[in-house]
């Protein structure tokens, strides 16, 4: 918990997206009870989801998937290209490969299982607001699997993109279909040994404060060379560099 001097307006203001009442309240209940946190609106489906965030700019949304009107992964999509300083925390019951792949590459920071405990949500929550990207165990085990079995053959070509919302009717994303895998990039400039390290370490989960422990680096170096190396990758998260390296990986001769 924060310290007890937290002022009001250096809170993590957040929204909460569910479609189902019960959870939602509680949620919002037990988030807003945190002295560093401020429950800025609530949201039932996705375009709700959309509206309340372009309305109150929140610092984080804790996003459910499977929603009336516009699922999650659409509500991610559209509020992390209109509003990029918000960050997306993907909280659902569902753990399926097409779900998980869809709502990274919508945007999303962050993807828990609804069982996660309460400690674990909120550590998320505030990892996310300072910048990091996280996923569950079992979730980043999917990811990389996926990825490592995947890297050898051709890339599997994204769906086109979600068309503006504006005055849109009900709309959802189809969970069926292939996983999308990243594109391949040609870099213009290949990484360096430091870069691939960094990447590996990034792959295996560790913070910046973990990869500058271990490779003799200052924190503020090690973010440096993750911010190049997102460049270099056309990636727009740790979660995204953690698959390129996967990717790497996979398709590294014998």
């Amino acid at each position: 918990m924060s310290a007890p001097g937290t002022e009001a307006a250096a809170r993590l203001r957040l929204l909460i997206v569910d479609d189902q009442p019960l959870i939602r309240r509680a949620l919002a209940m037990l988030l807003a009870a945190e002295p560093d946190i401020e429950v800025v609106g609530q949201a039932a489906d996705g375009l709700e989801a959309i509206e309340q965030a372009l309305a109150t700019t929140p610092d984080v949304v804790v996003m459910d998937l499977q929603m009336p009107r516009a699922s999650g992964v659409v509500a991610t999509r559209e509020i992390t290209a209109r509003l990029p300083a918000t960050r997306v925390v993907v909280l659902t019951t569902f753990d399926h490969d097409e779900l998980v792949f869809e709502a990274i590459r919508a945007g999303a920071q962050a993807y828990l299982l609804k069982d996660a405990d309460e400690a674990e949500v909120l550590d998320t929550i505030r990892a996310v607001h300072r910048g990091e990207s996280r996923l569950s165990p079992a979730i980043a085990r999917k990811v990389m699997e996926q990825f490592r079995r995947l890297a050898p053959g051709a890339p599997v070509p994204l769906p086109p993109p979600v068309p503006p919302l504006a005055g849109q009717a009900a709309t959802t994303v189809s969970a069926g279909g292939a996983a999308p895998v990243l594109p391949r990039h040609h870099l213009s400039e290949p990484l360096t040994d430091k870069e691939q390290r960094i990447l590996e370490l990034i792959a295996q989960g560790k913070s910046n404060k973990q990869i500058a422990a271990t490779v003799f680096l200052a924190e503020g170096t090690v973010k440096n060379y993750v911010s190049r190396i997102m460049e270099k990758l056309h990636a727009r998260s740790r979660v995204e560099l953690a698959m390129h390296a996967s990717a790497r990986a996979g398709s590294a001769p014998a």
